[in-house]
């Protein structure tokens, strides 16, 4: 099987990188060197001339507050590129296969979302997010839509690095406590990835959109307490559950992230991982490679 990846730096492509030769996979990944994420055109033709079976989108706008300050960016990236990339792929026969956001929703409600649910952004991110999702759906390919929340890993920026940071020798740390999502460890992302173009490579691929998250779900603040809990701090400190009126950002944020996994479990038999499970693998990492 082989897979060409777009990203080379983001936390899903660092695992994939690890997890492709775990299943035999030969993977090609193309960073910004090799494809500039501004450049649709450029994107579809390394597609089109592409030694692959499967073509992966791990690349993305994902600066949430930053892209409010730049839509136009954030749409090339995150919709107008996916989008051509969908139809390079779709010309040539190639599964698509792409990651999405719970930030297509609204965060309305309280119970998990569906796939089939309506989809109401609250900003830039979410609305071009959505976008890429429209177009990667309209090129008709056979394609799948990974809609996810609340990813974290050893590398890059996420939540699990920030609060290590932060936190390091404070007595007490305020934390959204009304927003709940369900956290995802990249690794486990990078796999189920995998093991969709598995399905897809033996012919026995589904296309769509599908939600993959962690469980259970929990709040903000919690996954702060978990993260200290683990955590081999000198000083663990106090987590002070606050409400986001009490911590404004330029873009709004979904109170109500958690997402609905059973589709992905009924056609694809992949289960949602429980993110306890992955912390406590990312912090040993981080601990044993600072």
């Amino acid at each position: 099987m082989r897979i060409l990846s777009f990203g080379t730096t983001g936390q899903v492509a660092l695992e994939l990188a690890r997890a492709a030769p775990l299943v035999g996979a030969e993977l090609t990944q193309v960073g910004r060197a090799g494809a500039d994420l501004t450049d649709p055109a450029a994107c579809a033709a390394l597609i089109a001339g592409a030694k692959a079976d499967i073509v992966i989108n791990a690349a993305a706008h994902t600066a949430v507050d930053q892209a409010e300050a730049e839509p136009d960016l954030a749409r090339t990236i995150n919709a107008t590129t996916p989008g051509a990339m969908a139809v390079a792929a779709a010309r040539r026969g190639l599964p698509f296969l792409h990651i999405s956001t719970d930030y297509v929703f609204d965060g309305s409600g309280t119970r998990p979302w569906r796939e089939d649910d309506p989809v109401a952004p609250l900003g830039v991110y979410g609305a071009t997010k959505l976008e890429g999702e429209r177009l990667v759906t309209a090129a008709g390919g056979p394609n799948v839509i990974m809609r996810t929340s609340w990813v974290f890993s050893a590398h890059g920026k996420n939540f699990v690095k920030t609060m290590l940071r932060v936190g390091a020798g404070r007595d007490e740390l305020s934390v959204v406590a009304d927003q709940r999502g369900g956290p995802t460890p990249a690794h486990e992302i990078a796999r189920a990835l995998l093991a969709i173009a598995a399905s897809f490579a033996e012919g026995r691929g589904t296309s769509g959109i599908f939600h993959f998250a962690g469980r259970p779900a929990t709040s903000w603040a919690d996954f702060a307490s978990a993260i200290f809990e683990r955590a081999h701090l000198p000083k663990k400190p106090r987590v002070i559950p606050i409400a986001t009126a009490d911590y404004p950002t330029p873009a709004r944020r979904p109170a109500n992230s958690v997402l609905d996994c059973t589709r992905i479990r009924d056609s694809y038999g992949i289960g949602q991982p429980d993110w306890r499970t992955g912390l406590t693998t990312v912090i040993t990492e981080l601990e044993t490679h600072p």
